[in-house]
């Protein structure tokens, strides 16, 4: 069940974890499983406390790793049956370590668990012994792999430079993304390499380059090439992701699509005609087909 104010909340002991959990990566995984097994073992539900958007896209600016509605089904995923997830907004940001403390009691938390670089309230003045006196609280040393903590900074930074392979492996899972088929100025029609444009929020963020990835949705699953960039063969412009599915057939304006970015290809570069993008879209497409095996 998901709540966005601690009042909806069932009444009742509770196992609670605090975060962010943007992207809800191994280390977050690594957090919730122990909670999950504390809850169990108390016969109690494991509530997750979570902000939206996360906190450092409110206070910094950055993009997110997943929307609410992504973290929502990679928390059931988990086995999460309760979700609060609170706007992060400037009000919520002003409030004193004391109020998110009452938050906690009022949701009937037995145990709580964080991670270690958590801090809450106003000025980020509230640390895990404040969180001490509401309940006994567990904080989870941030996991460590390839001699660093797993974070959904190192994440972000590593899809910032299309490193999609190895977010995936601090993720557990392939980066996704999904927005809304669009229209589009189908010049890929006129390249032979029809694409489908999708809408996706402005501060999602997206590997620049050209990767092969799986798409989904309503109209079944395919193997195919995403391009995201600015189109600077076209004259640049706004950030686009578009993708060209192997084998379809069809319109897919309005459909929702889902993409998975599993082999970075290439970097987004500028060509001197429409015909070198051309053959180099059919280079992309046979890498993709050798990817894929077929």
């Amino acid at each position: 069940m998901l709540f966005s104010e601690v009042a909806d909340v069932p009444k009742g002991p509770k196992v609670v974890a605090v975060g962010s959990f943007d992207g809800v990566h191994l280390g977050h995984q690594h957090l919730l499983r122990q909670a999950l097994a504390e809850a169990k073992a108390l016969h109690q539900p494991l509530l997750v406390y979570t902000f939206d958007p996360p906190t450092k896209v409110f206070t910094r600016g950055e993009g997110f790793l997943m929307d609410l509605t992504e973290k929502v089904e990679a928390l059931r995923a988990l086995g999460v049956e309760l979700i609060l997830a609170v706007p992060f907004n400037e009000t919520f940001a002003r409030r004193p370590a004391e109020e998110f403390l009452e938050d906690l009691r009022t949701l009937g938390a037995s145990r709580i668990y964080v991670g270690e670089d958590f801090r809450f309230g106003r000025g980020r003045g509230g640390d895990p012994e404040a969180l001490a006196r509401v309940a006994p609280t567990r904080v989870v040393p941030l996991l460590a792999l390839g001699g660093e903590p797993v974070k959904s900074s190192r994440i972000r930074a590593l899809l910032q430079e299309g490193r999609v392979e190895e977010a995936r492996h601090l993720l557990g899972r392939p980066y996704g993304a999904y927005g809304v088929v669009v229209e589009g100025e189908k010049l890929g029609r006129r390249l032979s390499f029809p694409t489908a444009n999708l809408a996706v929020h402005p501060l999602k963020v997206l590997p620049p380059g050209v990767y092969a990835v799986e798409a989904m949705g309503d109209f079944g699953r395919y193997k195919g090439v995403a391009n995201v960039g600015t189109r600077p063969t076209l004259g640049g412009g706004e950030r686009r992701l578009e993708v060209h599915l192997l084998g379809f057939a069809g319109e897919l304006y309005g459909e929702e699509v889902r993409l998975l970015f599993l082999k970075h290809l290439r970097q987004e570069r500028r060509f001197e005609s429409l015909e070198a993008l051309k053959a180099q879209i059919a280079q992309d497409v046979a890498a993709a087909r050798a990817y894929f095996g077929l």
